[in-house]
């Protein structure tokens, strides 16, 4: 490799450094983001302002981090720069595929661990690669690797995981204890108490955190904090008091700032040392190749000036910090990883974005069984007393409409303060830890114990914190393995072997873009389905109608791709179909959802109306089901590649299926239009199917009787024709249900008007 493909790869580093940095933005957002976005604290964009601050402030703070990349993994003195290079250009393009492939799946993971292991595996595989190259001992490779310093991170992470969670459980429960989901009416006896508290923890996480890497606070200041943390805590606490105090008798709501102050901490932490991760590698790589450059042999010298310690550049610094912030304020990948996490603590029962696992459902079996166990030991009144104290359905949303926080500000403190300690402690004590990890986890901790895994819930919740645990596990699995893999391509390659991984992580930048557009589409529409809230019956009513008209077209399509594919024998089609139907039986239970919310305003005020519109649940079951069948059955009969049908098969159907398509398209534009006068034309083209499916019935049973269509052939034969009119029935059904409906709520609305 000479030095100017040299020259190239530090371009190419400072690339990736840019890339990584969106990257890593997008993804641990979600640490400084979920507690004030979840408990909806202020508008997003003040959210936004308020961590874009936190950020420029903490990029002021130089980090270790950096010494982490120089030599925290490795001993440098091992090795020339051409081998430092192929190690960088390993890890920074590790980093970018695992971190966009998270991002596009909305699942947070670890920067740190990303950047730790990717640098192990780079590291290793060169180590490895040197020696048997100089005909080694490959036992000599400890010579090359800091491996104490990978295992300490890995206790760090495991030790962590345990503690974040059950310290944010134990906290939270005790803290609703205390305040109940009513809170609010009892903040003004002890809402400043409790929040000084929440305060000092906060406040003393910022000095310590700022402390560990500020230019402005000398090593002997950092010190004094440390060994003052009690006085301090205590200073923070009597003003922070007396200050939340004031704003009780001005009627504010004290946790709000608590939840904006904590939001700045915690990103002021990500800025300081998280992110500085991205920026080590190049920076790494840039000083390598220049003290390479200014001795006599560059591509010979073992690079032993770089296990010196060198100061961050505050320039650089500033422009990551930028890069931060336009990211922060930019990134949709940002907003979805956030998403999921505060998905994973939604108070009340809405749409899951997980399913169940058996590990998932065994655990919640395991911890009903041995809850109802304790119940032996816990006195009645100790039990009433518990459940008064937890009543969920003392939750009362701060806002109204469709902007209902996920969980409320008194949970969000919680997380804030939790988090802070946790992080603080382990910092003054200089214990390795993830800050993804830890905030993440007490978030999950502070969830159980709101009660917000319920039994409707718990099983899906669960599964979606092992789908994310198991996601940092495999991040640390495949930052070495890509990394490794990626530095002995560049090693046996020397520069031209760069354009290989490029070219990957191009098409990878493509692919997760579609795919992410894809996800985004279908979660916009679960947005558009989920009713938070409801106050107006009828318009709520009307909406319900509309969500069917887009479940209806989705049916639609989705049942003529099917069947056209499965005339071409078309496999992939099918497959692709296939994947649709858990989407669509997920719109079908947020319609019901919706549906039964409303059910409830009609049972308070307009009961006469209740049994008509309740049909609608039956009917949108029975629409998924045969929409299922149909997409299953044709899926699977050409995927066992299975004789296709007969010819005059096809026609037939093409005949069922266009009556089919004609009535949905007739009963979509009756929902939309409100036109409350289609159902005889939807009920003529019932009567027409029924009548071309009894002719089609007794031509079929001839084709059997002269042996010309087989078993499988009858079988897929009579079960779309079936599915065909039972769908036609659902569809007659609800036109029937909704003229039925509007005419007796217009009818209501002119009375009212009268």
């Amino acid at each position: 490799m000479g030095l100017d493909w040299l020259f190239v790869a530090v371009i190419i580093l400072i690339v990736f450094a840019v890339f990584d940095l969106i990257a890593g933005v997008s993804n641990d957002a979600v640490n400084f983001l979920n507690s004030a976005i979840g408990s909806h604290v202020a508008p997003r964009y003040v959210i936004i302002i308020v961590a874009s601050i936190g950020i420029m402030v903490g990029v002021s703070f130089s980090s270790g981090m950096m010494e982490v990349a120089r030599k925290g993994i490795f001993n440098p003195q091992f090795f020339t720069m051409p081998d430092l290079l192929t190690i960088f250009l390993g890890v920074v393009i590790a980093m970018f595929i695992l971190l966009d492939l998270f991002n596009t799946y909305g699942l947070p993971t670890s920067t740190t661990v990303s950047i730790v292991f990717a640098l192990l595996g780079g590291a290793v595989a060169v180590s490895i690669l040197k020696i048997l190259q100089t005909k080694g001992d490959l036992l000599t490779l400890y010579q090359y690797i800091n491996t104490s310093k990978a295992m300490l991170i890995i206790f760090g992470i495991l030790l962590s995981i345990f503690v974040a969670f059950s310290l944010g459980a134990i906290v939270q429960f005790f803290t609703r204890l205390l305040f109940t989901f009513d809170y609010v009416r009892r903040l003004k006896h002890y809402g400043a108490v409790w929040g000084g508290i929440a305060f000092s923890f906060i406040a003393y996480f910022i000095l310590i955190r700022g402390a560990k890497g500020a230019f402005f606070i000398t090593a002997e200041t950092a010190t004094a904090i440390k060994d003052n943390a009690f006085l301090i805590l205590l200073i923070i606490f009597t003003i922070s008091v007396v200050f939340l105090q004031i704003l009780l008798f001005f009627k504010v709501n004290v946790l709000k700032p608590v939840v904006l102050v904590g939001t700045f901490a915690l990103a002021m932490a990500f800025a300081a040392n998280d992110l500085v991760n991205f920026i080590g590698v190049p920076v790494a790589g840039y000083q390598a190749y220049n003290l390479a450059h200014a001795t006599e042999a560059p591509l010979m010298t073992l690079m032993v000036a770089l296990g010196e310690k060198v100061p961050t550049q505050k320039l650089m610094m500033l422009i990551a910090g930028l890069i931060m912030v336009v990211t922060l304020w930019f990134s949709k990948k940002a907003r979805t990883v956030t998403d999921t996490e505060i998905s994973l603590g939604e108070q009340l029962d809405e749409e899951e974005r997980f399913e169940s696992i058996f590990l998932s459902r065994a655990i919640v079996g395991i911890s009903i069984r041995f809850t109802n166990f304790l119940q032996f030991f816990i006195p009645v009144f100790a039990q009433r007393w518990l459940q008064t104290r937890l009543d969920t359905t003392q939750y009362r949303a701060e806002t109204g409409g469709d902007k209902r926080p996920s969980f409320d500000l008194l949970r969000a403190s919680v997380n804030m303060m939790v988090a802070s300690a946790v992080i603080s402690y382990a910092t003054s004590q200089t214990l390795p830890l993830s800050t993804t990890y830890v905030t993440f986890m007490v978030a999950m901790g502070s969830s159980l114990s709101d009660r917000a895994w319920g039994r409707e819930s718990a099983v899906y919740r669960i599964a979606g914190v092992f789908t994310v645990i198991g996601g940092w596990f495999l991040t640390a699995l495949s930052a070495f393995i890509i990394s490794g893999v990626i530095a002995t391509i560049i090693f046996y390659t020397g520069g031209w072997g760069v354009p290989v991984p490029l070219f990957v992580v191009g098409y990878i930048i493509w692919q997760n873009h579609h795919t992410h557009k894809e996800r985004t589409k279908h979660k916009d529409f679960g947005a558009v389905f989920n009713l938070r809230k409801i106050t107006d019956v009828s318009q709520s009513i009307s909406i319900t109608f509309e969500h069917m008209a887009i479940f209806l077209e989705e049916i639609r399509v989705s049942v003529n791709t099917a069947l056209t594919a499965l005339f071409g024998q078309n496999e992939y089609v099918l497959k692709n179909e296939y994947k649709k139907i858990p989407k669509i039986q997920q719109w079908s239970n947020m319609i019901i959802a919706n549906v039964f919310k409303c059910m409830r305003l009609l049972l308070r005020h307009e009961a006469h109306l209740y049994l008509k519109y309740a049909q609608t649940v039956r009917r949108i079951q029975k629409l998924s089901d045969g929409h299922r069948d149909i997409v299953q059955r044709a899926y699977l009969h050409v995927s066992n590649h299975h004789k296709g049908l007969l010819d005059i098969q096809k026609e037939e159907m093409k005949k069922v299926g266009n009556i089919l398509d004609e009535m949905l398209i007739d009963v979509q534009k009756a929902f939309r239009s409100k036109d409350m006068h289609k159902y005889m034309e939807v009920q003529k083209r019932d009567i027409e199917l029924r009548e071309i499916a009894k002719r089609l019935n007794d031509q079929q049973i001839e084709r059997i009787r002269s042996g010309e269509s087989k078993t499988r052939l009858s079988i897929l034969f009579y079960a779309i024709v079936g599915n065909a009119m039972m769908l036609s029935k659902q569809n007659l059904k609800l036109i029937e249900i909704f003229a039925e409906t509007f005419g007796d709520l217009e009818t209501k609305a002119e009375f009212d008007t009268d």
